[in-house]
């Protein structure tokens, strides 16, 4: 059952994964919220794990960064593991000051720019949305912790490191006022496509690292131990 990227078994995989990018928030997630949890692949350093959340079963595990990455994880969890929903748990750069450090976003669509879809099926649109039954879900887990979330577009980038330009506005500012873009991460579009041509669910909880508009930024240990109120939602809706 293992494949060349995990080497988990059937049934080691509950139907619900939380994917947060990095594999060492997926560790401090396993050891701080579920009950007995298990790791049940670690090839490449990619960790996963098992337990239970409140008596019920759920997975954790890292998706690295980047669409490719987790075009990878998500297909062969959701073909080869029969996992059924995955939210992905990240971090983004603000676009506004709508949005700011540790603030909570809900992705209502995925924009990019990314050749993902119409490379792996054919799509060629530039927008892919979550699924709206577990948005629905993620809303209630929110609201019942008083957990405040701000919900819009985000924008999946290919680029981390884009070559400075002269152009004004800037790029991100015509994301922003064209495309209503709320902030910035690199993996949510690829996962709401896999999601969609497989017939699964998928959402994104993002918590704000940094930002565009303002100097604030967050630490690396910050950003894989503090981003807790996002963690708390996800696990609310399994």
């Amino acid at each position: 059952m293992s494949t060349p990227h995990n080497r988990a078994e059937a049934g080691d995989f509950a139907k619900t994964v939380l994917m947060p990018g990095d594999p060492l928030r997926a560790k401090f997630i396993a050891e701080t919220f579920l009950e007995s949890p298990r790791l049940v692949t670690d090839v490449r350093g990619m960790l996963g794990y098992t337990g239970t959340y409140q008596g019920k079963p759920v997975s954790v595990m890292g998706s690295g960064m980047g669409m490719p990455s987790i075009g990878i994880y998500s297909y062969e969890l959701y073909t080869q593991y029969g996992v059924e929903n995955i939210v992905r748990i990240g971090s983004a750069g603000s676009y506004t000051d709508k949005a700011k450090l540790f603030d909570v976003v809900l992705a209502t669509g995925a924009y990019s720019e990314s050749s993902y879809a119409q490379v792996q099926s054919g799509d060629t649109a530039d927008i892919q949305y979550p699924s709206e039954g577990l948005n629905a879900a993620l809303r209630e887990s929110a609201a019942r912790q008083g957990i405040p979330l701000i919900e819009g577009v985000i924008h999946s980038g290919d680029v981390f490191y884009r070559q400075p330009s002269d152009a004004r506005p800037a790029y991100w500012e015509r994301l922003r006022d064209e495309k209503g873009c709320l902030c910035v991460e690199m993996e949510s579009f690829a996962l709401f496509h896999n999601a969609r041509v497989l017939g699964r669910n998928a959402a994104c909880l993002l918590t704000i690292s940094d930002s565009f508009v303002s100097p604030e930024i967050t630490t690396a240990e910050q950003r894989q131990t503090s981003f807790t109120a996002m963690m708390r939602v996800a696990l609310g809706a399994v």
